[in-house]
C-alpha cells in the first residue's frame, strides 16, 4: 500500500513538472505498437492530451480525422445539443464488422426479442460495448480519454487487440455533454497558467455559477435517461435501442480527495427489476478493473457511495435493457493539477485512469463474451415467465382533454421502445376514444415496469438520488393496473406509434362575438401566450359555463372578445387558425354573449395580463430549478424570459416586470426594502422551496414553516451509524398525493381534485391561519411513491404545498416544492403556470 501511494504522488508530480511529456508514451499500455498511418491526437487537435482541457470542437475535429484515417471507424452524428454541437458515435470494430454492420446489428437486435433470442447461435456473434465519456461536462478527464481510447483502437497493433475487434463492436460516444464540457474547457484554459497553480482556492479549480455541469438549460443530463426532455438524451437513448449493447461504461468525476471508483455500487441498494446475474457480471468486470489500476498504481474502491437504485441514470439504465451498466468515477483535478489529500492530482494522470478503465472493460467483456451475450439472452428470453408470475398483466391509462399531455407522455415511452395500443373496448371510466393500453408481455417488461410501479418499501433507507419517479404519477395520468382479472388481449386495439399519433383537427368558424378554449390542455398556457403577444385582449372564467352549443367550459376557460381588439376581425381569425394548429388545441367559436350559467360580460370572466416575468438567477441560486423554469417557459411557452443575478436585482428598476421568480436557493444579499416596495405596489413572487423560507424569515410572507426538532430518546449510537442515521431522515425524492382546491385560480384545469407532487427535502408549511390561503395540501394519507422516514411522514398530512401570502397589493405565492421537477413533472408544472398567468387575479383577502 506504501509503494502504491508513492507510485501515486510520483507520477502525479511527474506529470505537474513535465508536461511537455504527457506524451502518447505515459497514457498508453507499454510495448504498444501504432500504425503511423492514424493521426495521433497532437496532430490534429495541436497540442498533447492533457496538457489543455479539449475544446468540443476540436474533439469533434479529431474524430473526424480518425474516422477518416481507419478502416475500423465508422463515424455517425446521431443528434444536435441546444447549442447546435454535434452528438458522435464511432463504431469501432475489425474491418469485416465494419463492412457488415448493419447485418450484425440486425442480428443482434434478436437477442433482445423473447419471440426469437432463444434460437440464437451466440458462438460467432459479436458483443456491443457501448464506451459513453464525460455526461457531466465538469467532469472532462473522461471526453479527454476517449482521445486516447479512440486513438489506441484505430491504431494499435497486434493479437489482443486484432481478437477485441473481432468479437466486439465499439460504440464510443466522446462527450454525452457538449455544451457543458465546452463551457467548463473554456473556463479552465482561459484560467491556467504558465506555472501550473494546484492551490484549491484558485480561481482556475472555481468555476463561476452555473458551472460546466449541466446542458445548456442547466440540467443534469445524468438524470435524463428516464424522462429524456433534451435533445441530447433523445439521441442517445434512441441510439441505445438501435444497438441495445451488452456493456455500457458512465466515465465521471468525483471530488478531489477521493481516489477511483468502480462499481458495482452499495448492494443493499440494488434496484429489484435488475437480475441479479447483472450484479454478478458487473463484480467479474469489477476484477479487470482492479487488475488494470493495480499495474499503474491508482487507488481504488468499489461496493461503496454509489447505487444503482434510479434506472434513469447511465450506468444504470442498460441493467433494466438486458445490458450491464457500469459506474466510474475519477478523484477530480477540476482544473490542470490541484492540491489534494493524496498529494497533486494532475489532469494527465486522472485521464490516464479513465483510459486504463475503458481499456480493461473491452478486455473483460472479450474474455466474458459468452456469458455476457448469454446474460442478454436469458434477460429477455424468461419474460414470457416473469409476465405471467406477475400479478399484474397490464397497464391502462387516459388524461380527458388534454391531447399534448398524451402526446408528450407516449412520446416518452415510444423513446423506451415500449408497446402502446389503442383501448379497443370501453373498461370502467376508460373510453376508446383517448386511452390507451400497455400489456405487460412484451420485450420491454422491466423498463415498462421501472416507469409504472409505485414502490414503497425499500431494503435501505439512504439513496444516491431519488427514490421514485413513477411517471403516470407524473404527468397526473388516470391510470390503472390491470390484473389477471381485469386484463383481455380483446382491450388491445392498434399499436400507436409516435408517427401515427392523432392530429386535432377543428374547423373554427369566424365569429364576431367571440372565441373561446378550454385550459385542460399542457399547452393551453403557451396558446394564451401567442394570443396575449398578438395585443389581444382575452379574459378567464372563474365559474363553469356553457355556450349557446351546449359545450360546457369548466373553470380557467379563456375568451377572446372579438370587439375592440388591435386586430381587425379577419386578421384576428387567421391568426387564431394558426395558433390552433401550431398547438393542437380546440377553438371554438362564441356566436353570441347570451351563454348558459354566466354570460360572457359577466365579472366572472376575468381580464388577464400577459405575464412579463423576471427569473433570480446566480450565485446562492439552484441552478437545476432555475433551468427548469427557464426551460419550461422557454422551450414548451414560448416566452423570452429575463434572467437576472441578486446584485443587478438590486440595481435595476423593477417596473417592467409584474412577476418575479425565485427558486429554492440563498438571497440573503438581495436589497429587501425595494423587493417590499414593489411587491405592496402590486408586483407578484413565486417561490419555490427554500426561497419561500426566507421570504417568510424576512417577514416578506407569512406563511410559516414547521420547526423539525430532533429525537432525543435514544440514548446511544456507534459513531459508525451516524451517516445512515442521519440519511435515513432526507427525503430524497418521494410522490406524495394532494388535495386541490379546483374553485382557485391556482386549481383551474385539473380533472380532479387529487394531485401527485414531487417533493425532496424536510420543509414543511405549518397549516394557514386563513382557510383559503393554502389551495392545495398534502391529503390525509399522503405518500404514493418512494421512501420518507415514519417521522417526516407525520408531520405532512393536510399541510399546505403552497401557501399564499399578501403584501399591499401584490402576492408571494409559496411552492413548498419543486413544481418542474427534471421538466417532465407536466401534473405540477400546470399550478406554477396558473401562478404566473392568474395569479393577478387571486383575490388579496384569499391569502393571508
Amino acid at each position: 500500500m506504501i509503494l502504491r501511494i508513492l507510485f501515486f504522488w510520483v507520477t502525479s508530480v511527474a506529470s505537474l513538472t513535465c508536461f511537455g511529456q504527457t506524451s502518447l508514451n505515459y497514457y498508453l499500455p507499454s510495448k504498444t505498437e501504432l500504425n503511423p498511418n492514424i493521426p495521433t491526437p497532437k496532430s490534429i487537435i495541436g497540442h498533447e492530451v492533457g496538457e489543455w482541457h479539449i475544446s468540443h470542437d476540436k474533439l469533434v475535429q479529431y474524430m473526424y480525422a480518425l474516422a477518416k484515417a481507419s478502416d475500423r471507424i465508422e463515424i455517425e452524428e446521431y443528434a444536435r445539443s441546444h447549442e447546435n454541437r454535434p452528438l458522435l458515435t464511432l463504431k469501432i470494430s475489425s474491418p469485416d464488422n465494419i463492412q457488415n454492420l448493419e447485418k450484425l446489428r440486425q442480428e443482434h437486435l434478436q437477442l433482445s426479442d423473447f419471440n426469437l433470442s432463444k434460437n440464437l447461435d451466440l458462438n460467432n456473434m459479436p458483443l456491443v460495448a457501448y464506451l459513453g465519456y464525460s455526461i457531466h461536462g465538469n467532469e472532462p478527464s473522461g471526453s479527454n480519454a476517449a482521445l486516447l481510447v479512440a486513438y489506441y483502437l484505430a491504431a494499435a497493433q497486434g493479437a489482443e487487440i486484432e481478437e477485441w475487434l473481432k468479437n466486439t463492436i465499439i460504440l464510443l460516444d466522446p462527450s454525452y455533454n457538449p455544451d457543458g464540457l465546452n463551457r467548463f474547457a473554456s473556463w479552465v484554459n482561459s484560467k491556467k497558467s504558465l506555472n501550473l497553480v494546484t492551490d484549491p482556492n484558485n480561481i482556475e479549480q472555481n468555476e463561476p455559477w452555473p458551472s460546466g455541469r449541466t446542458n445548456h438549460y442547466w440540467f443534469d443530463l445524468n438524470r435524463d435517461w428516464l424522462p429524456v426532455q433534451h435533445p441530447e438524451s433523445k439521441g442517445r437513448v434512441q441510439q441505445f435501442h438501435q444497438w441495445k449493447p451488452n456493456v455500457l461504461t458512465d466515465h465521471h468525476e468525483m471530488g478531489s480527495n477521493g481516489t477511483y471508483f468502480f462499481q458495482p455500487g452499495i448492494p443493499s441498494r440494488n434496484n429489484p427489476l435488475t437480475p441479479s446475474k447483472t450484479y454478478e457480471l458487473t463484480q467479474k468486470i469489477a476484477d479487470y478493473h482492479a487488475k488494470a489500476l493495480d499495474e499503474i498504481g491508482s487507488l481504488y474502491y468499489s461496493k461503496e457511495s454509489f447505487d444503482d437504485f434510479y434506472v434513469g441514470k447511465g450506468s444504470s439504465y442498460p441493467d433494466v435493457n438486458g445490458g450491464i451498466g457500469i459506474l466510474f468515477e475519477q478523484a477530480s483535478a477540476r482544473s490542470h493539477a490541484q492540491q489534494s489529500d493524496n498529494g497533486v492530482l494532475t489532469f494527465p494522470f486522472a485521464i490516464k485512469n479513465h483510459l486504463t478503465t475503458s481499456l480493461s472493460t473491452l478486455k473483460a467483456a472479450n474474455e466474458l463474451k459468452s456469458e455476457i451475450l448469454t446474460h442478454q439472452q436469458n434477460f429477455y428470453t424468461e419474460i414470457p415467465s416473469l409476465a405471467d408470475q406477475d400479478d399484474i398483466k397490464g397497464y391502462v391509462f387516459s388524461a380527458a382533454n388534454d391531447h399534448n399531455k398524451l402526446k408528450a407522455f407516449i412520446s416518452i415511452l415510444d423513446i423506451h421502445q415500449i408497446e402502446v395500443f389503442r383501448l379497443n373496448q370501453k373498461f370502467g371510466s376508460f373510453n376508446t376514444s383517448n386511452s390507451f393500453i400497455i400489456p405487460l408481455k412484451q420485450n420491454q417488461n422491466r423498463m415498462m415496469k421501472a416507469l409504472f410501479e409505485s414502490r414503497t418499501a425499500f431494503q435501505d433507507s439512504l439513496f444516491y438520488d431519488v427514490s421514485a419517479w413513477t411517471l403516470p404519477l407524473a404527468f397526473d395520468l388516470e391510470y390503472l393496473a390491470l390484473n389477471e382479472k381485469q386484463y383481455s388481449e380483446n382491450l388491445l386495439g392498434d399499436r400507436l406509434l409516435q408517427t401515427s399519433f392523432p392530429t386535432i383537427t377543428n374547423d373554427l368558424e369566424q365569429s364576431s362575438y367571440a372565441y373561446a378554449f378550454l385550459w385542460e390542455d399542457s399547452q393551453a398556457p403557451a396558446l394564451l401566450y401567442d394570443i396575449q403577444k398578438l395585443g389581444l385582449r382575452t379574459k378567464v372564467a372563474t365559474e363553469s359555463w356553457t355556450d349557446s352549443d351546449g359545450q360546457l367550459f369548466e373553470r380557467g376557460s379563456i375568451i377572446i372578445p372579438v370587439k375592440n381588439q388591435i386586430l381587425k376581425e379577419d386578421i384576428f381569425y387567421q391568426q387564431l387558425q394558426k395558433l390552433m394548429t401550431k398547438h393542437q388545441i380546440p377553438i371554438s367559436s362564441c356566436a353570441t354573449g347570451n351563454s348558459t350559467g354566466f354570460q360572457l360580460g359577466s365579472p366572472k370572466f376575468e381580464s388577464l395580463k400577459i405575464p412579463k416575468p423576471l427569473l433570480v438567477i446566480g450565485k446562492g441560486v439552484n441552478s437545476y430549478e432555475a433551468g427548469e423554469v427557464w426551460h419550461l417557459l422557454d422551450q414548451r411557452i414560448g416566452m423570452a424570459l429575463p434572467m437576472v443575478t441578486i446584485d443587478k436585482l438590486n440595481n435595476i428598476n423593477l417596473s417592467a416586470y409584474n412577476t418575479i421568480i425565485m427558486v429554492d436557493g440563498s438571497y440573503g444579499t438581495l436589497t429587501q426594502a425595494k423587493l417590499n416596495t414593489w411587491v405592496q405596489n402590486g408586483g407578484n413572487i413565486i417561490t419555490t422551496r427554500t426561497a419561500g423560507k426566507w421570504a417568510s424569515d424576512i417577514g416578506l410572507s407569512k406563511m410559516k414553516y414547521k420547526k423539525i426538532t430532533k429525537d432525543t430518546t435514544q440514548k446511544f449510537l456507534t459513531y459508525n451509524q451516524r451517516s445512515k442515521s442521519s440519511g435515513a431522515q432526507r427525503i430524497g425524492g418521494a410522490i406524495f398525493e394532494t388535495k386541490i382546491d379546483l374553485t382557485h385560480p391556482i386549481g383551474f384545469g385539473f380533472p380532479d381534485d387529487t394531485l401527485p407532487i414531487f417533493k425532496r427535502g424536510t420543509q414543511f408549511m405549518e397549516v394557514a391561519k386563513n382557510p383559503y390561503a393554502q389551495p392545495i395540501q398534502y391529503s390525509d394519507n399522503p405518500l404514493l411513491a418512494g421512501y420518507i422516514s415514519e417521522e417526516n411522514l407525520k408531520q405532512l398530512p393536510n399541510t399546505p404545498s403552497i401557501g399564499l401570502s399578501a403584501f399591499g397589493k401584490g402576492l408571494i405565492i409559496s411552492f413548498n416544492d419543486n413544481p418542474n421537477f427534471r421538466a417532465y413533472w407536466y401534473g405540477t408544472n400546470r399550478l406554477f403556470l396558473n401562478a404566473l398567468f392568474f395569479g393577478g387575479i387571486i383575490e388579496a383577502g384569499s391569502a393571508r
